[in-house]
């Protein structure tokens, strides 16, 4: 029977929520990260065994060993559980584990995931029940980011990075758009595209792909799910079983709108959304199109959503100083980067859209660097940040490269995080919305920002 549990990469979005749900499980959790996060010093505090760095002596009495795609075979706790003869599994084969006694509603896609299961984990919890759930991203509503959950419903945000995703037999799929990304995993489109279909084929007998049919790419795996398993479509831009109608944009910033239902004619659900942009109409049209042809209570579920916050680095306002209001997001793909500021260009519409972007990874800033040149048209003024190389060696690429191509004086490359905060306490006037995207560690912008306009103003 196991009883210790080591997970090495602990700080991660993705393990710590394993991390998480194996505490309330009651198991003993261990893990170590070259540096501890936030996530992993909460997973101190509730209990866990946190190491920072890697040490062999860290494996001692450990049953098993779960690893992170970001940890490599030569790491010296992988290398002494296996010398010890200790199971060492990657995520997605322990995830398998995790899932196998549960009705798993999977939440996949190029982006949207975090959003889109945070949603349905808080409707599930709002109509009643206890569901357990895997985000990658802390949920303001549910303030946390996994739960063990005692009822039979499992969510996962299911990630592609890996094949992670190929670890589950979800009964539900909810696929909110596939589109090229991580080619540092998958080095064409191709073998990109070919993942997710291995994915959707790996639906339960009888189950369920829920599908966005505004997206090429997630409409088309409607065709490589089991025979057994049923396809619900949902869109704003044409024939859907389910559709966003009578759309506005309300009092709070975000939309109110109608979900119509093809098989019966007639909307089943009013919605008020309180956080920004179209994107996340179609994630929680997503979200309820899945509950209501699971036979849910779908405009229950819809008021949960009207109390929806969002989750943590998902266009969070970290503050409003001096009349600057500071917003930090997780963008780092061209499309994501394109829908955060047209939600932002929506919510503040007369108000200069001051851009932070760091670049993550050297493979994905090269490979998609024509669509990051056009993802800014939203921005008046854009600073561009050294590449945070995240799990990749340094390459003779780099962002000041695009930069000069983007051709534009409102585009500046200030390589360093010091150099742009300075910058940005010359730049910023009041009425400014700063918005940081960052899937590094150029967060910090915030936070610095902030403390300094705060200690500007009390001087």
């Amino acid at each position: 029977m196991m009883k210790r549990i080591h997970l090495i990469g602990i700080g991660g979005s993705g393990m710590s929520s394993i991390a998480r749900v194996l505490l309330e499980q009651g198991l003993t959790v261990s893990g170590s990260d070259r540096t501890l996060s936030p996530l992993a010093l909460n997973l101190r505090a509730a209990g866990a065994i946190v190491y920072e760095g890697h040490d062999p002596q860290h494996i001692e009495g450990v049953d098993m060993v779960v690893r992170s795609s970001a940890i490599a075979d030569d790491n010296p706790e992988v290398a002494a559980a296996l010398a010890l003869g200790i199971p060492v599994l990657k995520r997605q084969d322990f995830m398998r584990d995790l899932t196998r006694e549960r009705l798993c509603i999977a939440i996949a896609g190029s982006h949207g995931k975090t959003t889109t299961s945070t949603m349905m984990a808080w409707s599930l919890v709002q109509l009643g029940l206890d569901p357990g759930y895997i985000l990658g991203g802390v949920s303001r509503n549910l303030a946390n980011n996994a739960h063990a959950g005692s009822g039979e419903l499992f969510v996962v945000e299911a990630d592609e990075y890996d094949y992670m995703f190929l670890g589950l037999n979800p009964a539900v799929i909810l696929l909110t758009n596939v589109e090229y990304d991580h080619p540092d995993c998958f080095p064409t489109a191709e073998k990109y595209q070919a993942a997710f279909s291995q994915f959707v084929h790996q639906l339960e007998p009888g189950g369920l792909l829920v599908t966005n049919a505004d997206d090429h790419g997630a409409a088309a795996k409607r065709h490589d799910i089991p025979e057994s398993a049923r396809v619900v479509t949902y869109g704003l831009n044409g024939p859907a079983d389910y559709s966003a109608i009578d759309w506005r944009v309300n009092a709070a910033g975000g939309y109110d709108f109608k979900i119509s239902a093809l098989q019966i004619h007639a909307p089943v659900a009013q919605v008020s959304l309180a956080v920004p942009g179209m994107h996340n109409v179609r994630n929680a049209l997503g979200v309820l199109s899945a509950l209501h042809a699971l036979g849910f209570p779908v405009q229950q579920a819809a008021d949960a959503l009207s109390f929806y916050s969002g989750s943590s680095r998902r266009f969070e306002v970290i503050g409003e100083v001096a009349g600057i209001t500071i917003i930090d997001d997780y963008a780092h793909h061209p499309s994501k980067i394109s829908a955060t500021l047209s939600a932002a260009r929506v919510r503040y519409p007369r108000r200069r859209l001051v851009v932070v972007w760091q670049p993550h990874t050297y493979s994905r800033t090269q490979a998609l660097e024509s669509d990051f040149i056009r993802a800014f048209d939203d921005a008046d003024l854009l600073v561009v940040t050294a590449i945070y190389a995240a799990r990749e060696q340094a390459r003779a690429y780099s962002a000041e490269q695009m930069v000069e191509k983007m051709k534009a004086p409102s585009v500046s490359y200030i390589p360093q995080i010091p150099d742009v905060v300075d910058f940005l306490l010359k730049t910023l006037q009041k009425g400014d919305v700063l918005i940081v995207l960052s899937a590094g560690d150029a967060d910090q912008v915030c936070r610095e920002v902030r403390t300094r306009l705060q200690e500007r103003k009390g001087e």
